[in-house]
């Protein structure tokens, strides 16, 4: 069959291979190019255990001061609060317990196996050489920051995820580079990193084109419709049409699917990071900072820290405030550290309300389909999600319970 995707980040590049391994005849739509927007500046872990959302219980009560707190990771343009609160509403009612189970046990079937569902996305293409098999590390100051995590290794721990606790002792034996700055560690077994995600996914997408696929810079304008049903594309290199599209375009993708009839309520959720160039330390493994809600992940011939939420829309450019704060706490945590220059990026992360990404058919006819919306997992979770997306096309039967993603759940609401 012929198949459209559109959207050439992680997600939307695993669907193409995907399918295309399936014998379609398979075209990328993107308008910038491979891992053009978070594909490229995401904290570059393979997180199988991320299973615990934001929402989570307490959220509400704690918001209004975290907002007002310079040293705390969550920003608000104020001047778009207007604009944010009918999601930010529905965002918020899902800071329960209950539906931290939900969401845990679907991201867990999603995302535990992400390691080797990248590898065998990547095997026999240049991207293999990026994937590395490390532990996903959460580094804690002080014994009180760690308990008042207690409650999502807690869920991790039920779930069957393998971690250790050791003391900051303990791990600086094994990496020196953060000395005594943490008191406790806990390492993340069966996780991985990728070390360049930008190049990885050119590099998927490289193997994509010399496999026969083809890949179109082009804007999507519009979708054409019948009786609710997409029947193709008008783009800016013309019109398109397919036996099936595949709608990938992460933050971007509220537009489209309303017109589709998925009423998602949905958000771009900013992203920061700085990237130290030739850093004189490099950590070993990716390290969460619990008291920064920030990740320090070794990159190729750079250190990355990655982190930071903030709502401000897609058309807004970056606030200052969440780049002081990084640089801020990677100088309290590595005083001495020297680099050849820093780079300041800011993206955006796909945000639904409920926070689980839409994968699955749009229309009873499966004309079109969803994979969208993996807010901060989307590295982690799209060789699968495109694993998902390419067997539904197929007529296949995946091997998991879709009905926490399916997009019809949003249908017409």
């Amino acid at each position: 069959m012929k198949v459209i995707v559109v959207g050439a980040g992680i997600v939307g590049v695993s669907c193409a291979i995907w399918l295309q391994r399936d014998g379609h005849d398979v075209t990328i739509v993107d308008r910038a190019g491979p891992a053009s927007g978070t594909s490229h500046g995401n904290a570059g872990v393979l997180a199988a255990g991320a299973i615990v959302p934001v929402t989570v219980p307490g959220l509400l009560r704690r918001a209004p001061s975290m907002l007002f707190n310079r040293d705390v990771p969550l920003f608000l343009k104020w001047s778009y609060l207007p604009k944010l609160l009918p999601f930010l509403t529905k965002y918020l009612r899902y800071a329960t317990d209950a539906h931290v189970d939900v969401y845990g046990t679907a991201m867990s079937a999603l995302m535990h196996d992400t390691l080797d569902q990248h590898r065998q996305l990547a095997a026999g293409t240049r991207a293999a050489r990026y994937i590395h098999d490390d532990d996903y590390c959460f580094g804690y100051a002080t014994q009180a920051e760690f308990e008042a995590d207690a409650y999502g290794w807690e869920k991790r721990r039920a779930a069957g995820y393998d971690f250790e606790v050791m003391s900051g002792a303990n791990y600086a034996s094994r990496d020196p580079v953060y000395g005594p700055a943490f008191h406790t560690v806990v390492a993340c077994k069966n996780h991985g990193r990728i070390s360049d995600p930008g190049l990885y996914v050119k590099a998927l997408t490289d193997h994509f084109v010399d496999l026969g696929g083809a890949l179109k810079i082009a804007q999507v304008d519009d979708v054409d419709l019948e009786a609710g049903i997409v029947t193709g594309l008008q783009t800016s290199a013309g019109p398109m049409r397919a036996d099936h599209i595949v709608f990938a375009m992460g933050p971007w993708s509220k537009e489209i699917a309303h017109k589709l009839g998925v009423k998602v309520p949905f958000e771009s959720e900013r992203g920061y990071h700085l990237e130290f160039i030739k850093p004189s330390v490099m950590p070993s493994a990716p390290m969460m900072v619990a008291s920064g809600k920030f990740v320090l992940t070794p990159m190729e011939g750079r250190l990355r820290a990655a982190g930071v939420i903030e709502f401000g829309g897609l058309d807004n450019g970056p606030s200052r405030a969440p780049f002081e704060l990084l640089h801020r706490q990677v100088a309290a945590l590595l005083p001495d550290m020297t680099c050849d220059s820093v780079v300041e990026w800011m993206g955006h992360r796909p945000a639904p309300a409920d926070s689980l990404p839409l994968i699955g058919a749009n229309d009873g006819k499966g004309k079109s389909y969803s994979a969208f919306g993996h807010q901060h997992v989307g590295l982690t979770g799209g060789p699968k999600t495109g694993r998902i997306i390419a067997d539904l096309i197929g007529g296949k039967k995946p091997n998991l319970d879709l009905r926490a993603f399916d997009p019809m759940k949003h249908a017409a609401r």
